[in-house]
């Protein structure tokens, strides 16, 4: 067995990129061999000195890239996030600190770019804990049992002067960039999409060849604006008396305002010959299951933790945000890995921002830097992460405080897997 001295982690180069994505597909389980064309689609993702792997002997057995991604905090602002994606480890080198290296690397690379935060999504929930990322927004699906809605089968559009309209995929990706960058600004937990995002979800760039052209369909307002769109397929399976038993699934669904998410979900249930709808990755506190007349027929078949959160620096990332109230805190912030760790205080005004410094005062609360991050987009309880021993009271009553601070009305949510 090769020491783990011995394995080289680096960024590799152009000519390395056809070994680098064998090594990427053995480790998701996918098929080894890789074609031309998957190449040739997946080098527009290829940035270098940001795709990173590990050598044995010549051969690649462990991949990891990041990239630029700007993710909005609580108030709308966006920050520079690294975000972290394509990570594996191939199965005869597990063990052996592999991804401790390259994350080290990237993280220490990011930090020194000015990166406030990094992002993920988490295959499996105990990776990243140790790296400090904490899950900062979760998400729900749900699958609804169109007939049990209670949706009146005669609707025939919106009842608020809007309509709704199909459009192709020149129309998406003209309208929407303009679209999400709305969402964007009023929506914590949303990353940024850049221009090869929207070529792959409409397929003027395929890294798969199994990509099956959705339908895609708009809301627009009474005003002319578009303020919402959604990508959806459907299967084609009948019953054995010749009934319709079709299913949507929604690939992805946007609105600006809840009219449009509600007249977007209206139409969805309402196309012929569909009885069931997949939501696709909604936030758990969606309008979707009580916007129909019966929410019992909207039933949940995922809820678990979406975007990781690790803080790159802690000053910069509390007074990017804004806060539900007033008063001042002190954090005691823990991080093993040496890139966010001290002693803040934070202080909120009554204009809803917040400044940040570093402070010798006695803390309040002490935390880890990845719980830091899960309360950071306004999502979990300093309450509950104290109950569970992951939050000290330095205290009394500090966690209650930093609730009435940190948490939102809404639910921060994040769209998009990366």
């Amino acid at each position: 067995m090769t020491s783990r001295a011995d394995i080289d982690v680096r960024p590799i180069d152009e000519s390395e990129f056809p070994d680098w994505s064998r090594a990427m597909n053995v480790g998701f389980l996918r098929e080894p061999t890789i074609s031309e064309e998957f190449l040739e689609a997946r080098r527009a993702q290829f940035t270098p000195g940001r795709t990173v792997g590990a050598f044995d002997d010549g051969r690649c057995v462990a991949t990891f890239r990041s990239f630029a991604q700007e993710l909005t905090a609580v108030g709308g602002a966006a920050v520079p996030a690294d975000a972290v994606t394509n990570v594996t480890v191939s199965p005869t080198h597990r063990r052996r600190g592999l991804l401790t290296r390259m994350m080290a690397q990237d993280l220490a690379a990011a930090k020194e770019r000015g990166g406030v935060v990094a992002t993920l999504i988490a295959a499996e929930y105990p990776i990243y804990g140790r790296y400090g990322f904490g899950p900062a927004t979760w998400t729900t699906q749900w699958t609804i049992d169109v007939p049990r809605t209670g949706l009146d089968p005669r609707w025939a559009g919106p009842d608020d002067g809007g309509r709704i309209d199909l459009v192709d995929a020149e129309d998406v990706r003209k309208l929407g960039p303009e679209l999400h960058g709305r969402l964007r600004r009023s929506q914590p937990g949303v990353v940024s999409r850049d221009e090869l995002w929207w070529q792959l979800t409409t397929g003027s760039v395929r890294i798969f060849s199994q990509f099956h052209e959705p339908f895609y369909v708009t809301y627009r307002s009474a005003a002319g604006e578009i303020e919402g769109m959604a990508a959806y397929t459907t299967d084609d399976t009948w019953g054995d008396a010749k009934q319709p038993l079709n299913t949507a699934k929604v690939k992805w669904l946007i609105g600006t305002t809840p009219a449009a998410e509600r007249a977007l979900w209206r139409y969805l249930c309402s196309i012929d010959w569909v009885v069931k709808v997949k939501s696709g990755y909604r936030a758990p506190d969606d309008l979707l299951p009580h916007l129909l007349p019966d929410p019992r027929a909207a039933a949940v078949t995922t809820h678990a933790d979406w975007l990781w959160v690790r803080i790159l620096d802690v000053v910069r990332a509390v007074e990017a945000r804004t806060y539900e109230g007033t008063g001042a805190l002190v954090l005691e912030v823990a991080d093993a890995g040496g890139l966010a760790g001290g002693r803040y205080r934070l202080e909120a005004s009554a204009d809803g921002a917040g400044t940040c410094a570093p402070t010798t005062e006695n803390p309040d609360l002490s935390l880890d830097v990845a719980d830091l991050a899960t309360l950071w987009l306004g999502d979990e309880s300093a309450v509950r992460l104290a109950a569970l021993g992951r939050v000290r009271e330095e205290r009394a009553g500090a966690a209650r405080q930093a609730d009435a601070l940190l948490r939102t009305s809404r639910r921060p949510w994040c769209p998009d897997i990366f």
